[in-house]
């Protein structure tokens, strides 16, 4: 089992992961964010990223110190190219998202009032690495494949299961099975370019 928030496992991945690793090591973001539980989600932990994918930082922030967070990253990072903080609303929760690139690598840093391994992007992020285990190197292929015609991470994942409904829930259905159910699930759903 990954731990998805020691940095560590990069170093023993691919390339990209390598360089990801490297980026955040220069920048001395998890020290800098360490309040905040920081953990990086996203494609390309998972090795399934494009040329576009960008570094996404998930962090846990409390109403309360969301001053802080931003006053932070503009503090540190307010310099880079790019550097911008907006609001929204996401998944109903108030959010803070950053954007700043480094390097020629694009970063976002996402901070929700809930626990990490509580948000949408990682808990997704650890159903498709369950998934990717189950299906093995030729369903990584596949996901890879659909991104580069340009669809997003979650549909791509959706349309090879053949899950009908928003893609963003549905795959959340999955979180709970078993790794020998998601097998048989995944078994059930060969890869195919009809879909």
């Amino acid at each position: 089992m990954i731990d998805w928030k020691d940095l560590r496992y990069l170093q023993a991945g691919n390339a990209r992961q390598q360089h990801a690793y490297a980026v955040l090591q220069a920048l001395a973001m998890w020290p800098l964010l360490a309040d905040f539980d920081p953990v990086l989600a996203g494609t390309i932990p998972l090795a399934i990223d494009t040329s576009a994918s960008d570094l996404d930082v998930l962090c846990e922030v409390a109403p309360a110190t969301q001053e802080r967070f931003r006053h932070l990253l503009s503090t540190q990072y307010g310099q880079l190219p790019g550097f911008r903080i907006s609001q929204h609303i996401v998944n109903g929760v108030d959010s803070v998202v950053v954007n700043f690139s480094y390097q020629g690598t694009e970063l976002e840093v996402f901070g929700q009032a809930q626990p990490t391994c509580q948000q949408a992007g990682y808990r997704h992020m650890v159903v498709e690495h369950a998934i990717l285990v189950a299906g093995g190197e030729v369903w990584r292929q596949e996901i890879r494949r659909l991104k580069h015609q340009g669809m997003k991470t979650e549909p791509a994942f959706a349309a090879l299961l053949h899950i009908s409904g928003n893609p963003y829930e549905a795959l959340l259905t999955l979180e709970n099975q078993t790794p020998a159910e998601l097998q048989a699930y995944v078994a059930r759903h060969p890869i195919s370019r009809g879909y």
